[in-house]
């Protein structure tokens, strides 16, 4: 990078990412920070800091002790948490299939979860609710599992399977002539080399499964399935909206997300800039 831009290039390349960086923890400061002000504070001063007279925890309170918040999270934690699973399991098997195997229909196979990237699964949500409505899995957490499965596999299956190309087949045909079975190589040599890819599936598809409302809303809204941000719109009224509580919510809801990103962050950057220097 100093090669190619200079000492000055170099710091102005940190100075924008830097800039970015700020720009992308900014909303999520500003929900932090509001998440424990009182309410008249929050919209006389929403970017100023919490002091001695504005600082409360009253939307904290009113969260864990009024509502069944931690009863949607945990809905929220085991829809994304199984979906994820599926995704990474499936998803790690037909890429081995499609990138290992020559087969009838390998390409129509790669063309068809293309399109599936390219098209928004919210277009069959007619024909899901009906499909969901005729296995009788309404209000459960297995609909919205199997749902965020398939809307996640597409993307799952074209990183993971570029991943495994990449594996170098002396290391596949020296197992074999182990003796060692396919399912064994799959689990024991291809899972460990692709953790980058793994890593980046795992947060590019969590997060539209935490965040999601449109198919909670649909498939899953009663009290024992609601989800996290399900459970944050009943703060929210037609003519009046509880903001203490609200920004509470979303901050209580914002941690998975920032933790699964501190765990992974090195194996995600990894798997972002792979064959990069190539």
């Amino acid at each position: 990078m100093q090669r190619s831009f200079g000492p000055i290039g170099h710091l102005w390349v940190h100075l924008v990412l830097c800039i970015y960086a700020v720009i992308a923890l900014f909303p999520i400061a500003l929900i932090l920070i509001n998440s424990v002000k009182t309410r008249s504070a929050i919209f006389d001063g929403p970017m100023a800091l919490p002091t001695a007279d504005t600082l409360t925890l009253v939307g904290f309170q009113k969260v864990l002790s009024g509502t069944h918040f931690l009863l949607y999270f945990g809905n929220s934690l085991t829809v994304t948490l199984g979906s994820l699973v599926l995704i990474v399991l499936f998803g790690a098997m037909a890429g081995w299939a499609l990138s290992e195997y020559k087969f009838p229909g390998n390409r129509f196979l790669n063309f068809f979860l293309a399109i599936g990237i390219m098209i928004p699964i919210r277009l069959g949500t007619v024909s899901i609710l009906q499909l969901v409505v005729a296995l009788d899995l309404i209000n459960t957490r297995t609909a919205l599992i199997l749902v965020y499965t398939a809307q996640g596999l597409p993307l799952a299956v074209m990183i993971l399977s570029e991943f495994i190309r990449q594996i170098p087949s002396e290391l596949k045909d020296a197992a074999r002539c182990d003796g060692v079975g396919e399912i064994a190589i799959f689990f024991q040599v291809i899972l460990p080399l692709i953790r980058p890819a793994i890593a980046t599936v795992a947060v590019f598809t969590m997060i539209p499964a935490w965040n999601d409302l449109w198919f909670p809303l649909i498939l899953a809204p009663g009290d024992e399935t609601r989800t996290v941000t399900l459970g944050v719109q009943q703060f929210i009224g037609q003519y009046a909206t509880d903001w203490n509580s609200v920004l509470a919510a979303l901050s209580m809801a914002v941690i998975p997300i920032l933790l699964l990103y501190v765990a992974f962050s090195r194996q995600l950057i990894r798997g972002l800039t792979a064959g990069a220097v190539k």
